[in-house]
Formats: structure tokens, sequence, C-alpha cells
């Protein structure tokens, strides 16, 4: 058995389902479990009508909903069967009509809090993976449909649910293992529900994360990851195109990668990989001839130091000074308990004598947080910024790549420096103006000549 996962830009019309189809129908003997994210932007779509509802503006909530509700009847009709037609429209029906029920909640209450948002960004996954069931049965696959929230068990923690993971393989193995010996299984990304039948979602990009839990609670042979580019690349083509693509990488590496920008995998999704030890292929929906990229869980030997630059754009730099609690006992953890306090997870981490300095990437909570640090230190916040991530096994054992990086970057100001404890990779905070000058200087360092068997042209 294979996992086939397909994102919401593999999804987004009538001709893209067909062409996915096309897609799953030549894997057919492998015996494929689908799972599908909500077609195209439904989920921002979703989440714009909640906060509609929520700010006091229900009529253009409603106008929202109608649009959606729209969009996913024209584009479902033109591939379906003539005998599931009246199935399709109920079944469409009955999802605006729940998705209105909580419209009106929401407005009502005049508030949008996480259990709702979980209920409401769930109707993008739970409609699409019933659509394209259909969809497989119009285009001559033996189709089969599976909630998502039968079989993958999470806890309570709304718009950020972890999977409880024994009882969500256990019911992996009864339910898909068995349907997925006979039929094509369909099933929609991140959602699940809690034990008692509460619907949660595991936060934004779990579809890729859903993926990979199926595939290791099925022991699938494959995991494949199906987005619009051809797979992960030496950088990331919205800020310097032209890089090349990685054939091979090991999932240390690419976990750094999706962890600090690597837009192409969810970072959650290699961990359940990991431990089952099954590779994970990064294909392109668009051009399924491509041969995309590998993972796997053996180190890929490379002549080149590294294999790609992540960047994270959109990072505040928070800086925290306290002479009179340098260095006392308990200083580290009073500040890292604010930022778990507010939820907001830290990036990077540097220390000196006199400071700390870390960066965020969500500043949602900035003030707040800012309030709490003021009583214990002096706190300065630099916005607009960049984290620069160079990744690579070969870091840790080559002498040098400091100086080689710093020398590509002797016209920007390097405002922060970090290495992981695992070596794999070397961070630094740029402003964010500088951010293409910076990764078009470290392309041109390390990838003058490509490794050929690691990285295609």
């Amino acid at each position: 058995m294979i996992v086939m996962k397909f994102g919401g830009s593999s999804l987004e019309s009538a001709a893209s389902i067909e062409r996915v189809a096309g897609i799953v129908k030549t894997r057919e003997s492998r015996r494929p479990v689908v799972v599908v994210s909500a077609m195209g932007k439904t989920t921002n779509r979703l989440l714009a009508i909640g906060q509609a509802a929520s700010d006091g503006r229900q009529p253009d909530a409603l106008g929202q909903l109608a649009e959606l509700k729209q969009y996913h009847a024209a584009e479902a009709s033109a591939i379906v069967c003539e005998n599931d037609r009246s199935g399709l429209t109920a079944m469409i029906e009955e999802h605006f009509a729940e998705l209105a029920q909580q419209v009106a909640r929401i407005a009502q209450a005049e508030e949008f809090p996480a259990r709702m948002i979980d209920a409401v960004s769930a109707l993008g996954e739970r409609l699409s993976s019933r659509i394209v069931t259909l969809a497989f049965r119009y285009f001559g696959i033996d189709a089969v449909h599976v909630d998502s929230r039968s079989v993958l068990i999470t806890d309570s923690r709304h718009t950020q649910a972890a999977p409880l993971f024994s009882r969500t393989y256990a019911r992996l193995a009864e339910t898909v293992s068995p349907l997925a010996a006979r039929q094509v299984v369909v099933m929609g990304g991140f959602i699940g529900s809690t034990l008692d039948g509460v619907t949660t979602t595991l936060g934004r990009g779990g579809s890729d994360y859903t993926a990979s839990i199926v595939g290791a609670g099925i022991s699938a042979e494959e995991i494949q990851i199906w987005t619009d580019v051809d797979g992960m690349l030496t950088s990331d083509p919205r800020i310097v195109p032209g890089g090349h693509l990685i054939k091979t990488i090991s999932f240390a590496e690419a976990a750094e990668l999706a962890y600090f920008g690597a837009k192409v995998l969810h970072p959650a999704t290699v961990q359940p990989a990991i431990e089952k030890n099954i590779p994970v292929l990064v294909l392109n929906s668009r051009r399924p001839e491509a041969s995309g990229t590998r993972i796997v869980k053996e180190t890929v030997p490379c002549r080149n130091v590294i294999k790609s630059i992540a960047c994270k754009p959109g990072i505040t730099v928070v800086k925290i000074q306290s002479l009179r609690m340098l260095m006392a006992h308990g200083f580290l953890r009073r500040i890292f308990e604010v930022f778990d306090r507010f939820k907001t997870p830290v990036d990077m981490v540097s220390t000196s004598e006199v400071s700390v300095s870390l960066t965020i990437d969500n500043p949602q909570y900035l003030a707040e947080i800012r309030q709490e640090l003021d009583r214990i230190a002096d706190v300065e916040v630099e916005s607009g910024r960049a984290i620069v991530c160079i990744v690579g096994d070969n870091i840790r054992g080559t002498p040098g790549v400091g100086a080689r990086i710093f020398h590509a970057l002797r016209d920007i100001n390097v405002l922060m420096v970090s290495q992981g404890s695992s070596q794999l990779n070397f961070s630094f905070v740029i402003d964010a103006r500088d951010l293409k000058a910076a990764v078009d200087a470290l392309h041109t360092e390390f990838f003058a000549e490509p490794d050929p068997e690691v990285f295609a042209a």
C-alpha cells in the first residue's frame, strides 16, 4: 500500500481533479490511500466567513458562504456520474446548511473561539474528500470514502491538536487497511476528532501530517506528497529562481528545511515516517512525469557541503537584557515561560554575556509578551527581519563553512547567528530587504558545481 496526498492547488478545479484521478489510476495496483486537502483556497475562505460573522457582518458571511457553495457545486457537477448527482447535491446542501448554522451561532456569540474555528475550517476537507471519491468513480476508479474523524483521534487542543498515536494507529489498521486491500480509500487531511467525537484540526499544513500518520498506521511502503512544484529545491523559487532539484535527501535535513521555511513540506510530516522508516516522495501533480524528491532515513552522500538554503521572512527579533538578573538562576526559564504562556514558538536563540536574543514568526501576542518581559528586563523589538538557514549533513564535518558563508555575505549585515545542536544547519538573521541578495550570494557560493548524483540540473 502507498499513501498519496494531494494539496489544495492540485484540487482547485474539475480539470485539476481529473488530472489527479489520472495519476491515481496509474498507481491503482499499488493499493493507494488518497489523502486530500480542501479545494483551492477553501480553508482561507471558510475562516473569512467565520471571522465576518464574529465581527457582526453576518450578511457578508452568508454572501461568501453562497459563493463558496456555488464554487463546489459547479466544479463537482462536471466530474460526477449521473447516478451520483442527486447524492452530490444532497451532500453539498447538508454541509453548507451546517455551515450556515455555525455562522448564526458565531454571529450570536460575537466571537470565533478555537473549537468553532475547527468546526468551520474542517468543512473544506470534509467536502473535498467526498467530492474526490465521487469523481474517482466517474473516472473508473473503485473508490470508497473514510471520514478521517473516525480514525484520526487527537487531544482537545483545538486548531493545533496532537494525535493520540496508539489509538489512531489501531483504528487505521482496523478500518483503512482492509478497505485499501480492495478499493482506493479517500480521506480528508488536516482533520480529526477527540475521543468524545468533537472535530479538531492538526493546524495549517496538517494534510501532509495526516498523510504521514496514515502511512505509519497502515505500514505503507511509501508516502507521496503531490504538490505544484517538482520537489525540494536548493533555494526557494519565490526568492531566487533557478535552483536545482534535490533528488534525494535525508529525513533530518528535510525536517530542518521544512521548519525553516521550505513550504513544500509541513515540518511535522516526517516524524511518523521516520519512526516507521517509510520513504517520503515530493512530486508535482502538474508534471507527474518529473522524478521529484525522495526523502529517506539514511544520510545521503554528497560532494557539496550543503543540500539547500531555506528562508523565513516575517521574523521579529526580541532582545532581552537585564544586568540585575544576568546569569541568575532561573532567568532563562522565566523568559521562556512567558512565550509558552502565550503559545508563541521561538525559532532561534542566541545568548551573550549581557543579553538574550530570540526570534518569533507569529507576533499575535507580542504586545502581551513584551509587557510581561518588561517586568524582569529591558526589551527591544525589531521587526522586518528574515531567517536564512543553510542545511546539509556535511556542515558538521567540513572546516571553513562559516568562513565561506560570511565571505559570501560580506556586503550584508548579519544581525544574529545560531547553529543547531544537530550541526545540520547554520542559521542567521538579516534585514528582510537583504533576503534575495543573501540567498543569491550563498547559492552562487555553494552550488557552482552541484553533485549530479544528488541534484538534477
